[in-house]
């Protein structure tokens, strides 16, 4: 089985990095907490609130993706790739330099460092290897890089990479999604990395 998986906000949450750096630039009152996407829809309602948003996705996804935490299930439902012997893939639509980042961190590194500090990466017993790590510099480069892989099962949490019109058809597509349908008649809506493991290891 060849298994892939999208990285941000699907193996990697974001919420409480992207709340507590909003709180230390004044962005939002210091008693606001919510999620990230409630964030984004607040700052991008003000005048100017997209480059404020651009500025702070910079700062989360470079130097603060170490506040950033794992998904619960993902360590269990990767444990169990291994188990079964399957072959697995991060692949990401991320740029190498965030937006409105005087800095230029390289948003790449940052992200396999995570993967490296939470143990998923080049660890003795991780399902991952660096070399199956793939960042892609646009949405539809990504959907080429699924075709090529030839995977059985692609897990994301954005609707848009499933509705891209060359998308491979035979590949399951499994949303990672909270939220209420519809959803996409070829797509598998599962709130949870327990329900995850459930539906593809069941």
């Amino acid at each position: 089985m060849r298994i892939g998986i999208d990285f941000d906000n699907t193996i990697i949450c974001y919420d409480k990095v992207f709340a507590a750096a909003a709180r230390q630039r004044g962005l939002v009152p210091e008693s606001w907490d919510g999620l990230k996407t409630e964030l984004r829809d607040l700052l991008r309602s003000r005048a100017g609130g997209e480059l404020a948003w651009q500025g702070l996705q910079g700062f989360v996804y470079g130097k603060g993706v170490c506040g950033a935490e794992i998904y619960p299930g993902v360590r269990e439902f990767l444990t169990a790739c291994r188990k079964a012997g399957a072959s697995v893939y991060i692949v990401s639509h991320k740029t190498r330099f965030g937006h409105q980042d005087p800095e230029r961190v390289d948003l790449r590194e940052a992200a396999r460092g995570w993967l490296r500090g939470a143990g998923l990466i080049d660890a003795a017993d991780a399902a991952l290897t660096v070399g199956n790590v793939y960042f892609e510099d646009t949405l539809a480069a990504k959907v080429e890089r699924l075709a090529r892989l030839e995977l059985d099962i692609f897990i994301d949490d954005l609707v848009d990479v499933f509705e891209q019109p060359l998308f491979p058809k035979a590949t399951r597509s499994i949303l990672f999604t909270q939220s209420r349908p519809p959803h996409p008649a070829h797509c598998e809506p599962l709130a949870t990395w327990a329900d995850i493991s459930r539906g593809v290891f069941a």
